[in-house]
């Protein structure tokens, strides 16, 4: 994504229960299913789709997605388990519509987007402040004032009911603050909706009042003494704990994993068959007719689609294309099947696969509960003998470093006939009575102990022999170290996907279902119920866990057969086994690990951000001859061109100044000191917010450190993302973030080792567009800016202005991102033209870089796909769109992902490597930390000097032998307490 592209965001939740409420009940005439909703929501987006591309909303997408609500439980609810508990169970007749709205949307041609633990505004919020950080803008599809928090000069909100659009004036007009106040006054007033408690007797004026006079929620509970106020004083005095708890809740998270990435959003135009079809089926008339007419689809010879509908469970349909060319069942019998007929496709081989295992249907009612030691003891003898098990553990959290085990699940496939039998079994430990009880209730009858379950459960996990399957199993495998159990010989089903479709869809469990199996697993909230009913999973009655468990462990045992053989088909075993697979316990043990902070610097800085914040708004009054609300738009247009009358002043389709960050950049990069100083203060604010006010919530309680998760299949390049807390994000280029860096510290005793690839991207540029002039510069340790700069500007190395140095330094790096004469004039402040020419010239010098973008794309076109010098794969299957924008964003994203994602590989074989080395040679130090080219290490004070070279030399050779690189690869390495002096 960039600057210039807009980004909708539909609130796919609120849109069904609009749609349900607004719409009267509706049967299809066939059959008599329920459709209400489904039809409300397809005229809503339908109309909401024409209406943005005739501007009719005041701007036309680029981008565009639709995100719901997972399931009731998410991380809110382990902070207060009673979140959302007054909410009553949906409608029985919206039930089956869940599962047909998600078929609707991807009908639409629109991602459909969802993730387990998190809520639709969450995904929201991150999807949101990811597209305002490459320079978009944002609309968000509802009137939710949950989102309004999310509301910047770059991000508004549309109320499509209303046709209503709500920016920064609307908002502090409805609620007496700005958007970045929105949090604090909401965790003051709480929601008896969401069932969050907030401080009893502060409704929204008073806590715009108190918040105007105090500034923000911490300061108005540090200095709640001073109300006059009794009764007011009292309860705030009273319930500040309650207030904290309650910011929590509301703050939306804006580091979701993302298992779309932002990119994937574009808009594309719609199928008109497909869409039609998906209309016609739900006997949907005046719509289809009018979608044929717009698409020009000849709706008399368009079949209706075949829609499958489940009852009771709030599923998410497979995907509405139409299956591949069958291949026969035989040849998809077994792993060991002959080699497919002449001419099938590996999707194609998958597909039969696929459909042989779902001849077999998913029985819920055979699966079996395991209550004895005897007949556990069968099953573990069973999965040994055969050589193949999928395991699941249940937990209470998400946050596997404080889950309790719940139950584990196992699923063994046997030989029957032509093919496979599957059986699946739940082994209950600690479900509870009392299900109204949350904090109470003694274990149920008929459960194994367990230490007893425990044990053998080891020994089977633990056996070499044994391949153990699961889907996402680095949350398993942190559950299970707790536990003292490492998991031995295994695969990932997830990874399996990621290798072999990454950026061609999502890798959940439910979504692999759907896709290979055509088999829609049974929801988490249909068995931990919701609304008042929600209950953690040792609270769960043991025979909707068995059925739930059982079939996770059934479901991804089904897809292990199916996608096992797509990777010897595509290829890609390689990449699996040798940078997915083995990174998995190497995350795990360094997510158990985590990392110390220093509260009392964050605590510190906290306040110097704020002094600062506040030294810069006394600094913005007076330049700007008076007090106002900086956070206003239209308060801070009204100075700069209104009363200021400063130059390059335009108007949104509101009538108010625009004051985007990017206009307040432009006015600084003229010099004018009370955009630069606005433009400072938005930073700081954010950093504290974001970092120094936030760090803290995350130390764990036990370990007294800070754990971030990692996800291995969040991107389409291969790079790793962090999350709970971002650890990735923390910037680096400000002195500001500098000092964060300093509050992670090493232990009492040790040290932290920093150690850094330098400029890798540029080094394997030059290797793979084998580029004379940068791998003879690498190879003799020339500064290759300056050697760039020499080379097309005539300059010698020597006496090199550093102006002339930066500008080289921002070509090398912004080639490598596909950068356009507009983005780079940008970033150096000249005109585009001379921009333009820079880059010409750049390619005049190079010209090998123009052949290898070329090449990439040409090669992209044809094959859908791209790959890194290891043999990932990064598929842009947009990349022959008929849309221009969407097309040149995918050949940029292409001509970048060789280079980005052979990075990331090269630093996930160091880091496989790493442990081996550090063992081997008797060390110490441990790897805590990823981030971006750079690997943070704790090593004893009195090992540091052994330490850095081995590190150093463990990364400089981490392509060897696969690989002779053409270029050296260089690491900076040190040691210092903290994070920033390593650094």
């Amino acid at each position: 994504m960039k600057n210039g592209d807009h980004l909708f965001l539909v609130d796919g939740s609120g849109f069904i229960f609009r749609a349900f409420h607004a719409i009267p009940p509706l049967n299809r005439k066939s059959d008599g299913l329920p459709v209400n909703a489904v039809s409300g929501f397809c005229n809503m987006l339908w109309k909401l789709l024409t209406d943005a591309r005739d501007t009719e909303v005041g701007v036309t997408p680029t981008h565009f997605a639709v995100i719901f609500d997972y399931s009731s439980k998410t991380f809110r609810n382990d902070l207060y388990p009673l979140y959302k508990a007054n909410r009553s169970a949906p409608p029985e007749d919206l039930i089956p519509q869940f599962g047909l709205i998600r078929h609707a949307t991807r009908a639409f041609n629109l991602p459909c987007i969802e993730t387990e633990g998190f809520e639709a505004d969450d995904l929201i919020a991150t999807y949101a402040r990811e597209a305002e950080r490459a320079g978009a803008s944002v609309t968000i599809v509802s009137s939710d004032k949950d989102l309004m928090q999310l509301v910047t000069p770059a991000v508004s909100m549309y109320d499509s009911m209303k046709d209503k659009q709500i920016s920064m004036p609307e908002v502090i007009e409805k609620w007496g603050v700005a958007p970045e106040k929105m949090i604090d006054l909401q965790a003051m007033t709480g929601d008896s909706t969401d069932n969050v408690p907030g401080i009893p007797g502060i409704g929204p004026k008073t806590a715009a009042q108190l918040l105007e006079e105090y500034g923000d929620l911490e300061t108005l509970l540090a200095r709640a003494g001073e109300i006059k106020q009794q009764k007011r004083r009292e309860n705030i005095l009273a319930n500040a704990e309650l207030a904290r708890l309650s910011r929590q809740l509301v703050a939306l998270r804006t580091d979701v994993p993302l298992d779309v990435p932002l990119g994937d959003l574009a808009l594309h135009p719609q199928d008109g068959p497909r869409l039609v079809a998906f209309l016609k089926a739900m006997e949907f008339t005046t719509l289809t007719r009018r979608v044929a007419a717009a698409t020009g689809t000849d709706a008399e010879v368009v079949e209706p689609a075949s829609v499958p509908v489940e009852w009771g469970a709030q599923a998410r349909g497979p995907d509405l294309d139409p299956a591949a060319p069958a291949v026969t069942a035989a040849t998809a019998a077994s792993p060991d099947a002959p080699p497919a007929p002449a001419g099938t496709t590996p999707d194609m081989l998958a597909e039969a696969r696929a459909r042989h295992f779902a001849s077999h249907p998913i029985d819920r009612t055979s699966y079996e509960t395991i209550r004895d030691v005897a007949a556990l003891d069968a099953w573990i003898a069973a999965a040994r003998e055969a050589g193949l098990v999928a395991f699941d553990t249940e937990t209470t959290s998400l946050d596997a470093m404080r889950a309790d085990l719940v139950g584990f699940s196992l699923a063994l496939a046997v030989p029957e006939g032509d093919g496979l039998a599957f059986r699946a079994a739940y082994v209950p430990l600690i479900h509870r009575s009392g299900m109204d009880d949350l904090l109470g209730g003694g274990l149920v009858e008929g459960q194994i102990p367990v230490a007893e379950a425990l044990a053998r459960l080891k020994v089977l996990l633990e056996d070499e022999t044994v391949l153990k399957v699961a889907q996402n199993l680095k949350y398993d495998l942190l559950v299970l170290r707790r536990h003292g159990i490492a998991v031995r010989s295994f695969d990932d089903t997830m990874l399996m996907s990621y290798v072999t479709d990454a950026g061609a869809g999502t890798h959940g469990m439910d979504a692999l279902s759907e896709r290979w199996l055509g088999h829609v697993p049974i929801a988490y909230k249909e068995v931990a119920g919701s609304g008042k009913g929600a209950v953690t999973f040792d609270h769960v009655d043991i025979a909707k866990a068995t059925a739930y468990a059982a079939e996770d462990a059934d479901v991804t045992l089904r897809l292990w057969h199916v996608l096992k053989p797509r990777l010897a088909a595509k290829r890609l075993t390689t990449v699996y086994e040798r940078l997915e697979r083995p990174l998995v316990p190497v995350l795990a043990r360094m997510e158990e690990r985590g990392i110390t902070i220093d509260r009392q610097i964050l605590s510190r800085l906290s306040g110097e951000l704020a002094q600062g914040a506040a030294r810069l708004e006394h600094e913005i009054y007076e330049l700007a001859g008076e007090s106002f609300n900086i956070g206003s738009p239209k308060q801070l247009g009204d100075i700069l061109f209104g009363k200021m009358g400063l130059p390059g002043g335009s108007k949104t389709k509101t009538g108010q100044w625009s004051t985007s960050a990017q206009v307040l950049e432009d006015l600084a990069a003229e010099g004018i000191p009370l955009p630069r100083r606005i433009v400072d203060w938005r930073q700081l604010t954010k950093l504290k917010s974001t970092y120094t006010d936030a760090l803290p919530g995350f130390v764990h309680p036990e370990t007294h450190r800070v754990h971030t998760s990692y996800a291995l299949a969040a991107t389409t390049t291969g790079r790793l993302s962090s999350s709970d807390p971002n650890l990735q994000n923390i910037p680096i280029r400000t002195g500001e973030g500098r000092k964060i860096r300093t509050a992670f510290i090493a232990a009492p005793g040790h040290k932290l080792i920093s150690a850094d690839y330098s400029q890798i991207e540029l080094r394997v540029l030059a290797h793979v567009a084998d580029i004379p002039q940068l791998r003879q510069a690498f190879a003799d340790g020339v500064d290759i800016h300056a050697m760039t700069a020499s080379e097309m500007f005539g300059v010698p190395v020597e006496g090199m202005p550093g102006e002339i140095r930066r500008r080289a330094k921002a070509i090398n790096f912004g080639i490598i991102y596909g950068i356009s004469a507009f983005g780079l004039a940008n970033q150096l402040s000249i005109e585009r033209s001379e921009a333009g020419d820079y880059i010409r010239k750049y390619f005049e010098r190079f010209p090998g870089i123009r052949d290898y973008m070329e090449a990439t794309k040409a090669f992209a076109r044809e094959n859908g796909y791209v790959e890194t010098i290891f043999g990932r794969r990064a598929h842009y299957p947009d990349i022959r769109s008929s849309n221009p924008s969407q097309r040149a964003f995918n050949e940029r994203a292409a001509i970048n992902a060789p280079i980005q994602g052979s990075a990331a590989d090269i630093i996930r074989r160091a880091m496989i490597r790493m442990e081996p080395v550090l063992e081997t040679s008797g060390l110490s130090a441990r790897m805590l930390l990823q981030v971006h080219d750079e690997l943070i290490f704790e090593v004893d004070d009195d090992e540091v000097e052994k330490t850095i070279p081995l590190i150093v030399e463990t990364m400089e050779n981490a392509a060897m032998p696969a690989l002779d690189m053409k270029v050296p690869l260089k690491v900076d390495a040190r040691a210092a307490n903290n994070w920033d002096e390593a650094h």
